[in-house]
């Protein structure tokens, strides 16, 4: 006799992207709903957590019926419910978890608690065949750009991180800069595209420092310089033609990519391990993505990058809850978030 399916619904809201998906047990997607909110934040060139709060609020339950009805799941169907509780921006985060709570209690289901980053990184393993743990994660966004070591218990210990800017932070910020829309990353991808990557020698900071972390508001900093002049000088720079812009954004995109693989390389020399995952928004990158592609080639290790539809956030990835269920990781109603950026 047959054992019947089971469905897991997932919730994401930890930052401006409200998301709900339905996963079953043998990690097929169902449903990955995302109602984005870029155009409530792109006059800002930034996400506004006041804003991003609201919009939650209104997309949540829309969101969720949508997703179960694109997966042909009743709420009587479900056996848990996931729900992102950390890292984040706080009002975002307590929208999506109240929601997972009401459901949860309603229907008298697992709650899942669901770390945001662990998503990212359990997302390179859903597309794979056979399981890629352990290896060096790497999780690069709006907020992110953390290395970590994942053992093959889902365990993922941080072993680097930014100073300061994330990568994705500094693509949004850049792109500002130079009169790109909202969100940075594609505008800027764009653009790099009929530009010199060796127009402007950039500073790649920490590139060549022992320890494994990152910086990027030098070359924010460095950028805005060579656009816009430095405070104070007699000589202003030339003024920011197409070309010029495009040379800025190749030059700018080259050094993030090249401090990002040089981390990588790095770390996986440092800890002697032959896989490295990739998640995270900055992750659909197609520059990127090639150079860590070549390099993964050259060094005989095995690359796993998340597919582009879940690179950015969604709820799909939170299908590790399945393996927190399995070990009995079942949350408490009086469950908080935990905000924040590195964890």
């Amino acid at each position: 006799m047959n054992q019947p399916e089971e469905y897991l619904l997932a919730i994401e809201s930890s930052c401006d992207e409200t998301a709900a998906a339905v996963i079953t047990r043998d990690m097929r997607i169902l449903s990955n709903i995302v109602s984005s909110q870029v155009d409530l934040h792109e006059k800002f060139g930034g996400v506004v957590p006041e804003i991003a709060s609201r919009a939650h609020l209104e997309r949540i339950l829309p969101v969720i019926d949508d997703a179960l009805k694109e997966a042909g799941v009743s709420l009587k169907q479900l056996t848990a419910i996931a729900v992102a509780t950390e890292p984040g921006l706080v009002g975002s985060l307590l929208i999506g978890l109240t929601a997972a709570k009401t459901l949860a209690m309603t229907l008298d289901l697992p709650l899942i608690a669901v770390n945001h980053i662990e998503g990212h990184l359990f997302a390179c393993q859903m597309q794979e065949t056979h399981p890629i743990f352990p290896a060096i994660g790497l999780v690069v966004s709006g907020g992110h750009t953390n290395l970590y070591h994942c053992s093959e218990s889902f365990e993922f210990d941080l072993i680097g991180a930014t100073i300061d800017d994330a990568a994705g932070e500094a693509f949004d910020k850049v792109a500002k800069i130079l009169g790109l829309a909202y969100p940075g990353g594609p505008a800027i991808q764009k653009a790099a595209l009929q530009g010199n990557p060796k127009a402007f020698p950039f500073p790649r900071t920490f590139l060549k420092d022992p320890e494994l972390r990152f910086s990027f508001s030098g070359l924010k900093t460095a950028v805005l310089y060579k656009a816009l002049g430095n405070p104070g000088a007699k000589k202003q720079p030339p003024a920011l033609t197409e070309d010029r812009i495009a040379d800025l954004a190749a030059s700018f995109q080259e050094t993030v990519v090249d401090v990002l693989v040089g981390k990588c390389q790095q770390a996986l020399q440092k800890y002697n391990y032959s896989t490295l995952c990739v998640g995270g928004g900055v992750a659909a990158n197609a520059l990127l993505r090639e150079r860590l592609t070549n390099m993964a080639r050259q060094a005989g290790i095995h690359l796993s990058i998340a597919p582009p539809d879940l690179c950015t956030d969604n709820a799909a990835m939170a299908a590790i809850a399945w393996h927190h269920l399995d070990q009995g990781r079942i949350a408490a109603l009086d469950l908080d978030v935990t905000p924040g950026l590195v964890r």
